[in-house]
C-alpha cells in the first residue's frame, strides 16, 4: 500500500485510457497491473522461471533471463532523452566520459575505466546554455530481498547514493559538470533526484509550451508510470529462454512484398 500511494505510482490507473496516446491497456495488461498494485498473485503464472527458480513476482521482475530489466532501463533512458530534447540542448544517450590521466577520487567504488558512459547527457538544465549535466538511471525491484528490509525511502537514498558514490566525483572534476542519479522503483515511484529533475522539466516545457505547470506534470508522471508499468507486465508475461531461436531474414522488401501477397 506504501508503493501504491507513492507519487506518480496511481497515474495510470487514473487518467483517461486514450490509445493514441499511449495510456491504455488491455484486459489481461489490466488485471495485472491491478494485481502488481495491491500486492495480490496474478493468475496463470508459470511454476517455475527459464533460469530454474520458482516464478513468482518479486522473481519475474528482477530475473535478467529475457533481457527485461535491460529493457525497463532502456525504455526509461530514451524517454528521458526525449523530454530533455523538448527541454534543453545537446541531449546525448550513452555519452562517453573523458578517459582518465592519474586522477584520484575519494571513493574506492568511483568507476575509473576506460570508455566509461552514463545514459544520457544534455546542456542548460539546471543554469547556462553551456552547463552541462549528466544522467544515470536506475530501476529497482522493492520486493527484491534486498530492498525490503529497508524503508521506501531509504532505498531510493541508498540507490542514490551508489549512483553518487560511482560517477558523481568523475563528473564533477573530470567532466566540469553535474551529475544526477535518477532512480526508479518498479512499481512506479521515483527518488529525490529524480522528483527535482522532472519537476525541472515540466517547468521548463510548460513555459515553451505555454501550457499549465500542473498539466505538463502530470502528463511526464503518466509517460513514465506507463512505462514502468508496460515494462513490469512485459516481465511477469513476455517469453524468457536462455538461448535465442535465429530467424531467417529476407533478402528484400520485394521478396516480401511477393511473399506476403501485399498490394500497395
Amino acid at each position: 500500500m506504501d508503493l501504491a500511494a507513492e507519487k506518480g505510482a496511481s497515474n495510470w490507473l487514473t487518467c483517461r485510457p486514450l490509445k493514441q496516446h499511449g495510456f491504455s491497456l488491455h484486459k489481461g495488461a489490466f488485471r495485472d497491473a491491478v494485481c502488481l498494485r495491491y500486492g495480490w498473485t496474478p493468475p496463470h503464472l508459470p511454476q517455475s522461471c527459464a533460469c530454474g527458480a520458482a516464478f513468482t513476482v518479486p522473481h519475474a521482475l528482477s530475473c535478467p533471463v529475457g533481457g527485461y530489466p535491460s529493457l525497463r532501463h532502456n525504455e526509461l533512458r530514451d524517454l528521458t532523452a526525449t523530454m530533455l530534447t523538448s527541454a534543453a540542448h545537446d541531449v546525448s544517450i550513452e555519452p562517453r566520459l573523458q578517459p582518465l590521466s592519474g586522477e584520484n577520487f575519494h571513493h574506492r567504488t568511483a568507476i575509473r575505466e576506460d570508455g566509461a558512459r552514463l545514459d544520457v547527457a544534455a546542456s542548460g538544465v539546471w543554469g547556462g546554455r553551456f552547463e552541462r549535466a549528466f544522467f544515470d538511471i536506475r530501476v529497482f525491484n522493492p520486493h527484491a530481498r534486498s530492498n525490503s528490509v529497508h524503508s521506501i525511502p531509504a532505498a531510493y537514498a541508498k540507490h542514490e547514493r551508489e549512483k553518487r558514490r560511482h560517477y558523481e566525483e568523475r563528473v564533477r572534476e573530470v567532466e566540469h559538470a553535474t551529475f544526477v542519479p535518477l532512480v526508479f522503483s518498479a512499481t512506479g515511484g521515483q527518488g529525490k533526484a529524480a522528483t527535482a529533475l522532472y519537476k525541472r522539466l515540466g517547468l521548463i516545457i510548460s513555459d515553451k509550451k505555454n501550457e499549465p505547470y500542473s498539466i505538463t506534470m502530470a502528463w511526464i508522471r503518466c509517460r513514465l508510470g506507463f512505462a514502468l508499468l508496460r515494462s513490469a507486465i512485459m516481465a511477469l508475461r513476455g517469453h524468457r529462454s536462455r538461448s535465442r531461436v535465429a530467424v531467417a531474414q529476407p533478402s528484400s522488401t520485394e521478396l516480401v512484398a511477393a511473399e506476403c501477397n501485399l498490394h500497395f
